[in-house]
């Protein structure tokens, strides 16, 4: 089995965050996509995040279609800190994957910030980077591989389309009144609407 792992707060989960999973699944030919709703991911505590109940509703709508996706609460169900590497290392051992059939889903920008992150030497040894590679955005792999030993043999680059989506700015526009069609799936805008989400009368508990 070949698994793939795509992490983030998803507050909410759009239409990009489905396309990079779905080319991903096709480039490395994976059985499956994990969706991982990220708790308290490090780098973004003092950010206001909707409940995670909210969240993974709206991963569950957006994936709902697809039989290679699918949602994982390890994440959601575990104390943290929340760090990446054991959340890949919680989900190899539910799933029986040697490192060589664990694919972390990240973005070029993300690729570039991976000095930061807790323990990264640690995370290319449980699991191939699965790269998705940004127009007009190259990381310097050379300088990177300075610092963490043996990266660039641990990545799988994969091209995709530049989607200028973002979820800050689907948020903003909810707040502003208009519309977000066409940015997440129906199911989700429709549950955005009904549970007044990310207006000032949203509920964030």
């Amino acid at each position: 089995m070949k698994l793939g792992i795509l992490g983030g707060t998803f507050d909410p989960i759009h239409l990009g965050h489905l396309l990079i999973a779905e080319i991903v699944c096709e480039t490395l030919q994976l059985n499956t996509v994990l969706f991982v709703p990220a708790a308290d991911p490090p780098h973004k505590l003092t950010l206001e995040k909707t409940a995670s109940y909210h969240r993974q509703a709206m991963v569950e709508l957006s994936i709902d279609s697809n039989p290679r996706f699918a949602l994982s609460p390890v994440d959601l169900e575990r104390p943290g800190p929340h760090y990446s590497v054991d959340m890949v290392r919680l989900i190899r051992a539910q799933y029986a994957l040697s490192a060589e059939n664990c694919y972390f889903i990240i973005g070029g920008d993300s690729l570039g910030d991976l000095p930061s992150w807790h323990n990264p030497t640690e995370l290319i040894t449980l699991c191939r980077l699965a790269v998705v590679h940004r127009p007009g955005y190259q990381p310097d792999v050379m300088a990177l591989e300075r610092v963490i030993p043996g990266l660039s043999h641990r990545l799988n680059w994969v091209e995709a389309p530049l989607i200028n989506l973002s979820a800050s700015t689907i948020r903003e526009r909810v707040r502003a009144g208009q519309s977000i069609r066409y940015q997440v799936v129906e199911a989700v805008r429709e549950y955005i609407e009904q549970h007044k989400l990310f207006t000032f009368s949203s509920e964030l508990k």
